[in-house]
């Protein structure tokens, strides 16, 4: 265990940003997924798609996600929906 302020401060400062970052991530998954149920349906998919990039976006400007990581993320998503709707 920390011995130290500064060490007890960082220990808290950690969790901290875990516990915000595993919520970002989690809507992001679940913005995901409601794309992916959208096309699936057969209804469609550009209000959860629109979500999603937000959501996106987002994270990447908080710094949970990487800027690459978020484009890779959108543009798969993106070209799901433009194969289903051509």
């Amino acid at each position: 265990m920390a011995n130290h302020k500064s060490a007890i401060k960082r220990i808290a400062q950690s969790e901290k940003k875990r516990l915000r970052n595993r919520i970002v991530k989690t809507r992001v998954k679940n913005a995901v997924k409601k794309v992916s149920a959208a096309l699936q349906t057969g209804e469609s998919p550009t209000a959860q798609l629109t979500e999603a990039q937000s959501l996106i976006d987002k994270a990447a400007k908080k710094g949970v996600l990487h800027k690459r990581t978020a484009a890779r993320k959108i543009s798969r998503l993106a070209s799901k929906v433009n194969r289903t709707a051509a």
